[in-house]
């Protein structure tokens, strides 16, 4: 069994969200484990293997080692990998789903002059505040994201575990814009578990009420705060569509970890087999 230590160690050198194991606990509610250099989540027969290992992580070889050892947990009735290259032992026949992490080094490159505009006009109409709760008006925000979107279960599971995630892990941070009235523009949320990684995880704006570079400036807000801790990169997570793609690279960041999610089904070994 591992213990607490050893999880901080996790965390502490987290290149990807899913490193983190406070995050993972709070949005999913499974079992952290190590397998090799890597973590893995157990829920009731399923794993989801984070195959970025913690020395290195783009090193197959670990990795590899990694989905053997996992593969041989009694009664696993399901594995899920995510991971930089695809795992060998994954059945020919599944097919894995691709994307990208992004990257910014902190302190960022210099922002281009529309960039700059925009940061400078939120500044002028918006008030920067930093915490870790989660107030009713972030709660609405989240609620309204929510209800004008078509998303998978898991992903609206993960939305609505926010406040949860914000309370177990330490190294989270809030920061939100409000207007000169008080109300609530945009909030982003940020993890500085790692020590040199900081994670770039939610952003939310309200249309009605945020004024053009509201987003870019929580953001900034997380880009400073990972620089007066030290951390020498950002992590901005996965592109997943060209809007979100667009917001990152406006910022100059790059693709920098692929994302290979490769998930099958374990079969019962034969019993004849076993004679």
């Amino acid at each position: 069994m591992i213990g607490p230590d050893r999880l901080d160690r996790v965390s502490a050198g987290a290149v990807v969200p899913e490193q983190v194991i406070s995050y993972v606990r709070s949005v999913a509610g499974s079992r952290p484990r190590l397998f090799g250099a890597c973590v893995g989540y157990e829920t009731e027969g399923q794993l989801v293997l984070i195959g970025y290992p913690l020395h290195d992580p783009v090193d197959s070889n670990a990795m590899s080692h990694a989905v053997d050892q996992a593969l041989k947990i009694p009664g696993l009735q399901k594995i899920t990998v995510i991971s930089p290259t695809r795992p060998p032992q994954a059945p020919g026949k599944i097919r894995s789903g691709r994307d990208d992490y992004f990257v910014l080094p902190v302190p960022a490159p210099p922002p281009a002059a529309k960039l700059r505009n925009l940061l400078r006009r939120a500044d002028r109409e918006l008030t920067i505040e930093h915490g870790r709760q989660l107030e009713h008006d972030h709660q609405a925000l989240v609620d309204r994201f929510l209800s004008q979107r078509t998303l998978a279960a898991g992903t609206r599971r993960i939305f609505r575990q926010i406040p949860r995630y914000l309370q177990a892990s330490p190294g989270s941070m809030l920061v939100s814009a409000r207007t000169a009235g008080g109300r609530l523009a945009a909030f982003a949320v940020g993890e500085y578990a790692s020590l040199h990684t900081a994670l770039f995880m939610f952003c939310f704006r309200d249309p009605s009420l945020a004024p053009p570079g509201s987003s870019d400036r929580v953001f900034s807000g997380l880009m400073d705060e990972a620089a007066r801790r030290g951390h020498t990169r950002m992590n901005l997570g996965l592109g997943v569509n060209a809007g979100i793609r667009f917001f990152k690279r406006k910022w100059g960041a790059q693709p920098f970890l692929p994302c290979i999610q490769t998930e099958w089904e374990i079969k019962p070994a034969d019993p004849v087999s076993r004679l």
